[in-house]
């Protein structure tokens, strides 16, 4: 009966992937046309486009370089299940990005209105499904001077990689079909509605509370964090929770790739090739370089050995807290913002009321607490009028802090709804036989 069971999850799997493709082929594409939303062909920019080409590369490198990530550090048993985990996001995201998730995110705004105006929640869910619109003309509140084809695929891959993230927390025991089904649920309910509010033109955060995101601390770090911390406390803790990586040199490698694809994620979100993008691209790799040292000099003042993984680890969180600002703040305050960020999810990742929910690669301590310090630090030091703490902007600190509480519930909440629902439908944890055997076996019938 269990086999039947299994069977049946498959083939209804299937026969979903079946219907999105029998729609594609028979979907009346609805163009685009110059006026009111989109500009005229001649306003492209072939410099920009140039350039959101190459980031667009170099972001999709991040999730099979988080792969490798994350692929070193488990046990020898899991190696192959948890590298698939982040790399099957750019299938299952991918294709949900086209049918729905590129519209929710990014289609007109609908949500609350104040004085008039509308500030958006989500967007209109079928004003680009299945890419409808979304072609080579630019539009004019998003991405002004490339076309609107490439703007959808390059936030495509920052929504591929937040599900991703967060399978480092439930390495070494989720089954993986019922993953599937949990990124879904969580694209659909959790990041499309963070990233219009957040980055759409009329989102309630970005456009009503004035938040400062530029290339996902938030959307992406925050929600990939609380959602892993909701996730490790539903699934429980492994049978075995010794944690002794199996290959440094993949994370040295997978550490290579994100720092190479974070200039995309970071200096491409200034979405043109400009003076911005070369800020943003340097803040980066200062904030990430200031980050690997700190955590090394501080784990080593702490009676711990230097390790390359402390260093990738270092590497990775200073990367994550640069990013709500890499384009607001200065060459020496990203200094401080690696050096600041390093020394506190160094202390969380040694946290032992942390430890005792076995957050297995540490997900939460790292993306989430990295999140959450980028977000504060970008409402203290960002640069311009009224930008920040330092500059005026007592309103839009007080606001970033409101918005710190409202995502980080949102976030934890939804996510804990969100795996208590797909264990409903399909358990979540696989059996203990499987997780002594290990998931490369077990669930995938290879090994490494």
């Amino acid at each position: 009966m269990n086999m039947v069971l299994r069977e049946k999850r498959w083939i209804v799997a299937f026969t979903i992937i079946s219907l999105v493709a029998l729609i594609g082929l028979f979907w009346k594409h609805q163009p685009a046309k110059n006026g009111q939303v989109f500009n005229s062909i001649e306003s492209i920019n072939y410099g920009d486009v140039a350039w959101l080409l190459t980031a667009s590369c170099l972001v999709l490198l991040m999730t099979p370089g988080l792969s490798f990530f994350y692929g070193g550090m488990v046990g020898k048993k899991n190696v192959i299940s948890t590298m698939l985990k982040s790399f099957i996001c750019l299938g299952v995201v991918g294709l949900l990005w086209v049918v729905i998730g590129f519209s929710l995110s990014f289609g007109d705004s609908i949500g609350i209105s104040v004085e008039g105006k509308t500030y958006g929640i989500f967007g209109n869910p079928f004003q680009f499904a299945f890419f409808d619109q979304v072609e080579m003309l630019p539009h004019k509140a998003l991405g002004s001077t490339i076309p609107f084809i490439l703007y959808a695929l390059f936030q495509m891959k920052f929504a591929v990689i937040t599900p991703a993230i967060i399978t480092g927390a439930l390495a070494e025991r989720i089954r993986f079909i019922s993953f599937l089904l949990f990124i879904c649920l969580f694209t659909l309910f959790i990041y499309t509605p963070l990233c219009h509010m957040v980055w759409h033109p009329n989102g309630l955060l970005g456009s009503y509370f004035g938040i400062k995101d530029f290339a996902g601390g938030t959307v992406v770090h925050m929600s990939a964090g609380f959602a892993a911390l909701a996730g490790v406390i539903v699934l429980g803790k492994r049978k075995n929770s010794e944690h002794i990586p199996t290959n440094i040199p993949f994370v040295l490698l997978g550490t290579g790739m994100l720092w190479f694809g974070w200039f995309g994620f970071n200096a491409g979100s200034a979405l043109s090739a400009n003076a911005t993008a070369a800020m943003a691209f340097a803040t980066t790799t200062i904030a990430s370089a200031s980050a690997m040292m700190t955590w090394v000099f501080f784990d080593r003042l702490n009676g711990r050995k230097v390790s390359a993984l402390g260093a990738c680890i270092g590497a990775v969180v200073g990367l994550v807290v640069i990013t709500p600002s890499a384009g607001y703040v200065t060459i020496p305050q990203s200094i401080f913002f690696g050096f600041i960020g390093a020394l506190v999810s160094n202390r969380m990742v040694y946290w032992k009321k942390l430890k005792q929910i076995d957050d297995t690669l540490d997900v939460f301590a790292c993306h989430g607490v990295g999140g959450i310090m980028g977000m504060i630090l970008t409402a203290i030091f960002a640069q311009g009028e009224n930008a920040s703490l330092l500059h005026g902007g007592w309103n839009v600190f007080g606001h970033h802090m409101m918005a710190l509480i409202l995502v980080s519930a949102f976030t934890f909440g939804g996510a804990y709804f969100l795996f208590k629902i797909t264990n409903l439908i399909i358990p979540i944890r696989v059996s203990e036989e499987s997780e002594n055997m290990g998931l490369d076996l077990s669930q995938h019938g290879e090994k490494f």
